[in-house]
């Protein structure tokens, strides 16, 4: 398929029936009958069709689970290269469109080398194209035919216009996992942050009470790397502190999180937990809206032990589409039987 771009404005898409230059192996075409079209000139081929954008058109949900050690973070640029940038490349190889008119958002900017996996949610974007499918379970094995390895689509399907994957959440979880031994294991050095002091879980999980709440986290958060000014205003519902052997896991979910708040607030727990610093220095910190306070105590753990688990959304922004195909979450490979012949 050829694509180029008229006097007029209009896509111009040229389809034969011999191979295409650069398809992929199993990737559905967009359906014709789904887009405005109008013939060309008398005597002109007649696969050869004028289809006008009206982008955005269809609205999809992706759900992606991501070892972050190799990336940027999630957020898109070049180099070094960011979880966004690949999954955009795959997804204008699978789509054929632009990267502008896929509008590929992310529900949460994940920093560098902070992973993207759980049980319920992931990590969800979404993208939109001008056309539907039939099925997406051929556009959803493409894709993943086309990512590497560390990355990973693990469901995609229609949504309602008005979802959003970042606007429309009304809350986030993260874990962040310490091995808390004198050894590390090195089947966690990947996932879990290592500390050779001894933690007391007990005035950690009384400390992280103070989290809870309503409350300016302005003392927690780094400067931002993007122009906009954020709500340093955030709510957080629930810090747990739970222990799993040699491991513990910090659980946190709240309304939305400033930048690097999450593993600010990791770092002031590990101070705590080490019994270097009372519990009490939380609201005192909270209190002063100032990031120098923070730093006088503790700086940013490192990210390689965040991971983002959950999203959670508004239930008027979930209804499915009615002329939209069902969600695929993958298919299995089969094996075909034959018959074998007797002698």
């Amino acid at each position: 398929m050829e694509r180029r771009r008229g006097r007029e404005g209009l896509l111009l898409f040229q389809f034969s029936c011999g191979k295409m230059d650069g398809a992929v192996l199993g990737l559905p075409c967009p359906p014709l009958s789904l887009v405005a079209s109008r013939r060309k000139a008398e005597g002109e081929d007649s696969k050869q069709m004028v289809m006008k954008s009206t982008l955005p058109g269809f609205k999809w949900r992706l759900v992606i689970a991501y070892d972050g050690t190799n990336y940027a973070g999630w957020q898109f640029q070049l180099s070094p290269p960011t979880v966004q940038c690949i999954l955009e490349k795959a997804l204008i190889r699978a789509t054929k469109l632009e990267r502008k008119d896929l509008h590929l958002v992310g529900a949460s900017r994940t920093d560098t080398g902070v992973h993207a996996w759980g049980q319920s949610s992931f990590q969800v974007a979404h993208f939109v194209t001008p056309f539907n499918y039939d099925s997406l379970d051929s556009i959803h094995a493409a894709l993943n035919g086309l990512l590497p390895f560390d990355i990973r689509v693990r469901e995609i399907g229609p949504v309602v216009p008005e979802f959003h994957a970042r606007l429309s959440a009304k809350s986030k979880i993260y874990h962040y996992k310490i091995y808390n031994d004198t050894i590390m294991d090195p089947l966690h050095r990947l996932y879990a942050y290592h500390s050779a002091y001894e933690l007391n879980p007990a005035v950690m999980r009384e400390a992280a009470k103070h989290f809870i709440g309503k409350h300016d986290f302005s003392s927690f958060a780094n400067a931002s790397r993007n122009d906009r000014v954020p709500d340093p205003v955030k709510t957080i519902f629930r810090f747990d502190v739970v222990e799993l052997g040699a491991l513990l896991q910090l659980e946190v979910e709240g309304s939305g999180f400033l930048y690097r708040q999450v593993r600010n607030m990791v770092a002031l727990l590990l101070q705590i937990g080490r019994e270097a610093v009372s519990s009490d220095i939380v609201p005192m910190i909270l209190a002063s809206r100032d990031r120098r306070e923070l730093a006088k105590h503790a700086f940013s753990a490192p990210p390689h032990g965040l991971c983002l688990v959950s999203v959670n959304y508004n239930e008027e922004h979930l209804p499915l589409p009615s002329d939209c195909p069902p969600t695929s979450f993958g298919r299995h490979r089969t094996i075909s039987k034959c018959k074998l012949p007797s002698y």
